[in-house]
């Protein structure tokens, strides 16, 4: 019998963690959908030593999916890559360390016959902890753990959802030559190495809106997000906060809002002068935890307001570049017009059985 012809590819980003990763195929083998309806994709982002050979044995190991090897860190060149690299209309990714719910795929079929048919769609996000949340972490800042919570599904910007909701690639589904056609993902955003540069995702989205697509969440796609031990300290919170202030005016201005960046300068560098007493404190010290993360959010996003360049000097730590697409993927985008919101157009293209 000839095997159905698969929609959505999905794509898992790591870097030296295949560990997280075998739980993440894992999840995929217990999908209610049939596996020879869906594609697999792994795009090792540079790892090295005794984790890359251990990655590509257990890709090797998993029916039917491909590995794709970048020489350099970089989540979203990994994206990008594998963007690049599907052949379906559809690329599903997942964060290495995201564990699907069963009836994942089947939750994202079903949003895709929503009317008009989203150019994205963001899921809900639940935490797996390996460790209790400690008692000092501040509720409001529980998202930057990659937690999505809300139940519920809407357009994305509107009342439909809960305000300030943003989509997180760990959980995320994107039609692939709209997002081809914005561009991809920010090379100036996203994970290097060690820098905690964000909002990649969140630029997609919104550009994708901004070109007339729908960019919706959709509370039923559901994943479990394996909470690190590591990231429930005093220092990966603060390292965290200084990065997201860097990385909210990188994306601003990649929107082309720079006037927001200025005009919230101000009220930064007044926060700022307010908790600078606070940002004495020991790096471990869980005292006064609001005013040290507000001081870290702050002078990141004053450094980069003032001409520091949070991109190249994530690049430095994660020793990021970009990768020239595959030439015959290039031919398909050539064919896709931005300027028609139709997701229907050349989706022939990338279908297929991949």
């Amino acid at each position: 019998m000839e095997p159905p012809a698969r929609d959505i590819t999905v794509c898992i980003c790591t870097h030296n963690r295949p560990r997280y990763v075998r739980d993440c195929l894992k999840g995929l083998q217990r999908q209610t959908e049939p596996a020879d309806g869906f594609a697999v994709l792994v795009v090792d982002s540079g790892s090295t030593g005794a984790e890359r050979h251990e990655l590509a044995e257990l890709v090797a190991a998993y029916p039917g999916a491909r590995l794709i090897r970048l020489e350099r860190s970089g989540v979203s060149l990994a994206r990008n890559a594998g963007a690049w690299a599907a052949r379906t209309p559809w690329i599903a990714y997942l964060d290495d360390d995201a564990i699907p719910a069963p009836d994942w795929i089947a939750c994202i079929r079903a949003a895709l016959r929503d009317s008009p048919r989203p150019a994205l769609i963001g899921g809900r996000i639940l935490p797996l902890w390996e460790a209790p949340l400690p008692s000092w972490w501040p509720r409001s800042l529980r998202g930057v753990l990659s937690i999505i919570e809300a139940e519920g599904r809407g357009e994305y910007r509107t009342r439909a959802v809960p305000s300030g909701l943003e989509p997180y690639a760990a959980n995320m589904v994107v039609h692939v030559l709209s997002l081809l056609a914005i561009g991809g993902f920010g090379a100036d955003l996203g994970r290097h190495g060690g820098a905690l540069l964000s909002d990649e995702e969140v630029q997609v989205a919104w550009k994708l809106q901004d070109a007339g697509h729908s960019a919706r969440y959709d509370g039923r796609i559901t994943v479990h997000h394996q909470i690190q031990a590591g990231r429930l300290t005093p220092e990966w919170l603060m390292r965290r906060q200084f990065w997201q202030g860097a990385s909210t005016v990188v994306t601003l201005r990649m929107l082309g809002r720079a006037g927001a960046v200025w005009r919230a300068l101000p009220r930064r560098l007044l926060v700022m002068s307010l908790c600078a007493p606070a940002a004495l404190l020991s790096a471990s010290s869980t005292r006064c935890i609001g005013a040290r993360w507000r001081f870290a959010y702050a002078l990141g996003f004053v450094r980069a307001a003032c001409g520091w360049r949070p991109a190249p000097a994530a690049a430095r730590l994660g020793a990021a570049s970009a990768a020239a697409p595959p030439s015959a993927l290039l031919h398909a985008e050539a064919r896709y017009s931005p300027a028609s919101p139709s997701l229907q157009r050349d989706d022939a293209a990338l279908s297929g059985r991949a």
